[in-house]
């Protein structure tokens, strides 16, 4: 019996930018910026709370799901775009927290998805997919955002790399 790996198709860039213009309220804007600029799980976005952003340094500390002793004692620190740094500064300026649970902010981002006309199924983490293959395509090594996705083997980060044949063979024309 073979085994099939779930794949999980990003937004294009086109439909990422249909996704982040089509945003109309500053809510959406903090859900669907950071989730696509930081590749967080919906789950930390959701316990995001004012004290988990290091201001200064234009970073989250973010408490990942598994680790030694338990749940969420994993902690990693994720760096911020600038676009995200702002709709958070802005959020977190009026507000302790996000005030929404996983399937609340679900709901925005597939409500907002929906107004971009972007027929894709487009999930928080379809906007983690995405994000990883930003990276990936402005050449960030797979280690970088094996830390900053909070995978502990680079296996799991690899599933996310959605590498075609094609692209392969291409890659290797360049060097070779």
């Amino acid at each position: 019996m073979a085994l099939y790996q779930y794949k999980r198709e990003p937004l294009t860039s086109e439909n990422a930018d249909r996704l982040a213009n089509a945003c109309s309220t500053g809510l959406e804007k903090v859900v669907v910026f950071t989730l696509l600029d930081t590749g967080l799980r919906v789950s930390e976005l959701a316990a995001l709370t004012k004290e988990n952003v290091l201001w200064q340094d234009r970073r989250l500390l973010v408490h990942g799901k598994g680790g030694p002793f338990g749940k969420k004692s994993k902690r990693r620190v994720v760096p911020l775009t600038e676009r995200a740094f702002t709709v958070l500064s802005h959020h977190f300026a009026l507000n302790d927290s996000l005030g929404y649970t996983s399937r609340g902010l679900q709901k925005i981002v597939r409500r907002v998805a929906t107004r971009a006309g972007i027929t894709q199924k487009v999930s928080p983490h379809v906007l983690r997919h995405t994000f990883a293959a930003a990276c990936v395509k402005k050449g960030l090594s797979t280690r970088y955002l094996q830390m900053f996705m909070g995978h502990d083997h680079l296996a799991t980060t690899e599933i996310y790399l959605n590498v075609s044949p094609e692209d392969a063979c291409a890659e290797f024309r360049k060097r070779f």
